[in-house]
Formats: structure tokens, C-alpha cells, sequence
């Protein structure tokens, strides 16, 4: 079988740091952060599952057919 590679120590803090803080108060508190390092807090910052996806964006089910009809253009 093939061996499992270790998460990075890049990943294991940028995932660290992801769950603890906005990615906001991560570029106003420090002054230089390298654009790797920066990349992959943004990575982290995202939610993993459809369920979370759908609670932290203005997207919900049936709402998007909804902006479009043409009662709701009108106004």
C-alpha cells in the first residue's frame, strides 16, 4: 500500500490560525505575512462542507430562483 504523506507544517498552522481568526484581523495585526502563508490561510478560512457553505453565504436553496423571477425585478 501506498504511505500517507504528514500535513504540512505550513498547513497544520495555516488551518490553526483559519479556525481561530478572520483572515481580516490576520492582515491587520501582522505586518508582513508571505504570500504562501497567505494562501493558504485563505485556503483554510473556507468552509469544507455544503451544509456550512450554505450558512456562512447569502446563498440558500431556493432563494437564487427567487432574485430572478420578474416580480422581484420589477421593484
Amino acid at each position: 500500500g501506498s504511505l500517507l504523506q504528514p500535513e504540512s507544517l505550513l498547513d497544520a498552522a495555516a488551518k490553526r490560525v483559519a479556525g481561530s481568526w478572520a483572515f481580516e484581523r490576520v492582515e491587520g495585526r501582522f505586518q508582513r505575512i508571505p504570500e504562501p502563508v497567505q494562501r493558504r490561510i485563505v485556503y483554510w478560512s473556507f468552509p469544507r462542507s455544503e451544509r456550512q457553505i450554505c450558512m456562512y453565504s447569502s446563498f440558500q436553496p431556493g432563494r437564487a430562483a427567487a432574485a430572478t423571477s420578474p416580480a422581484t425585478a420589477v421593484a
